[in-house]
C-alpha cells in the first residue's frame, strides 16, 4: 500500500502516536492502554500496513466510548503451567491482552524452551506481526494468531464463515537481520477493501465475492453483503489451502481458547455482544535445540535474496520482512509516515469531535 500514499502528508512518527494516545484517553482509555494501542497503530504505519494503522482508530475509540470494550481491567492467568497458560483478556483492548500474553510466553519460553499462551476474551489486537517481533527482541522465534469477525467465505461456499485469521512467525538471523511473515490467510485484509472503497478504487481479481459467492471487483459489493476470499483466492488459483490455514488458526485460537469461533463470532463492526475473541502467542528458545540457529536463518535469508532473477524481472527477490524495513527506511528518510490525504481528512474530524489538538503534517 505504500506506492499509494505519495501525495500525501508526512507526519513524524512521535506526533502520530501522540495524537493516538490523546484521541483513546479522550474516549476513556486509561493512559497505559492508550500507549500500547498507539505503539502498536503506528508501528503498522511505519512497516507500511496501512490497513492496520490509523485507519483502525475510530474503532477502538468507539469501542471505548460504546463500553463495548472496556479499559478498567487488567488481564487475568486462568491456569497455567512452567511452558503455557491460559489468559482471560477481561474484555479490554485486543494489544494491551496481545502484549502481556506474549510477554508471558518470552519467560516462559527462556525457561522451559516455548512458551504457548492462548487468552479468551480478547478484541481486536492490529497487526500480528507486532507480537512476534515483540518475542524476538528477546531472541526468540515469535509466533502470534487471532480469530476475528466471520469475513472469509471458504471455498466452494458464498456465506462468510471465518475471520481473516492472521498468523505471523518472526526469527532472528545475524546483526539484526530476521525472517518475519505477517499475513491474512485470506487474500487481502479487510482495511485494504475499505481503503479501496475510500479510495473509489476497485479491489483486484481474487480478493472478493458478492452476496452470491462470485468474484467481484467492487468493494461496496464486499463490504454490503459478500465476503473475502480465502488465501489464493479461486479454487483453481489453490483457495482452499487459505480455507485450510484460516481454520487451523481457529483451532489455535478460538477452540483451544473457549471463546467464540468462526460463524458464532459477531460481525465485523457490530456492537450487540462482546467480540470475546480468541488468540495465541507463542515463543521458542532456538538456545534450547541446535547450536547456530541464527547462523543457519541468515544463510537461508542471504540465499533467497542472492537468487538470480527471472526473464525480464527487474525487481530483486526479497524474503519476508524486506518490504517492511524498505517502509521504514522510506519514512526515516523523509522525517516521518506519508499518509493518504483521506485518511487525514478523516482524523482531523476524529480530532474535532474528541476535543483534541490534531496531527501536524511536515509537508
Amino acid at each position: 500500500m505504500a506506492d499509494d500514499q505519495l501525495e500525501g502528508k508526512i507526519i513524524p512518527v512521535s506526533d502520530v502516536k501522540a495524537f493516538v494516545e490523546r484521541c483513546m484517553v479522550a474516549a476513556g482509555s486509561k493512559s497505559d492502554h492508550a500507549e500500547v494501542l498507539a505503539e502498536l497503530l503506528v508501528k503498522a504505519d511505519y512497516r507500511g500496513h496501512f490497513s492496520h494503522g490509523l485507519n483502525r482508530l475510530d474503532m477502538y475509540v468507539f469501542d471505548i466510548e460504546s463500553g463495548t470494550t472496556v479499559s478498567d481491567a487488567e488481564p487475568e492467568i486462568l491456569s497455567e503451567t512452567p511452558a503455557c497458560a491460559w489468559v482471560d483478556g477481561k474484555n479490554i483492548l485486543g494489544p494491551v491482552v496481545g502484549r502481556f500474553c506474549t510477554d508471558l510466553a518470552v519467560k516462559k519460553a527462556k525457561d522451559m524452551g516455548i512458551g504457548w499462551v492462548v487468552a479468551k476474551g480478547s478484541n481486536h489486537f492490529g497487526i500480528a506481526g507486532w507480537y512476534s517481533l515483540r518475542a524476538m527482541e528477546h531472541g526468540m522465534i515469535g509466533m502470534a494468531f487471532t480469530n476475528t469477525s466471520p469475513l472469509v467465505v471458504p471455498t466452494r461456499s458464498k456465506q462468510a464463515t471465518l475471520g481473516t485469521n492472521p498468523l505471523t512467525v518472526a526469527a532472528p538471523g545475524k546483526e539484526g537481520d530476521s525472517f518475519v511473515l505477517d499475513m491474512a490467510t485470506s487474500t487481502a485484509a479487510l482495511g485494504k477493501v475499505e481503503f479501496c472503497d475510500r479510495k473509489n478504487t476497485d479491489v483486484p481479481n481474487g480478493w472478493a465475492v458478492d452476496s452470491k459467492g462470485h468474484q467481484t471487483n467492487s468493494p461496496k459489493e464486499m463490504l454490503a453483503d459478500g465476503g473475502l476470499m480465502p488465501l489464493g483466492g479461486s479454487e483453481e488459483c489453490g483457495g482452499y489451502k487459505g480455507y485450510g490455514l484460516g481454520m487451523m488458526v481457529e483451532v489455535f485460537c478460538g477452540l483451544l481458547a473457549g471463546s467464540q469461533f468462526g460463524p458464532n463470532i459477531r460481525k465485523w463492526r457490530s456492537t450487540h455482544a462482546l467480540a470475546n475473541l480468541g488468540q495465541c502467542f507463542v515463543a521458542i528458545n532456538p538456545a534450547m535445540f541446535a547450536p547456530g540457529f541464527e547462523d543457519r536463518m541468515q544463510s537461508l535469508i542471504d540465499h533467497c535474496r542472492n537468487l538470480d532473477m527471472a526473464e525480464g524481472e527487474d525487481k530483486p527477490v526479497l524474503v519476508p520482512g524486506d518490504p517492511e524495513r524498505q517502509h521504514i527506511d522510506k519514512c526515516d528518510k523523509q522525517g516521518g509516515i506519508m499518509y493518504h490525504p483521506n485518511l487525514v481528512q478523516h482524523m482531523e474530524g476524529l480530532a474535532k469531535r474528541l476535543g483534541v489538538s490534531p496531527m501536524k503534517a511536515i509537508n
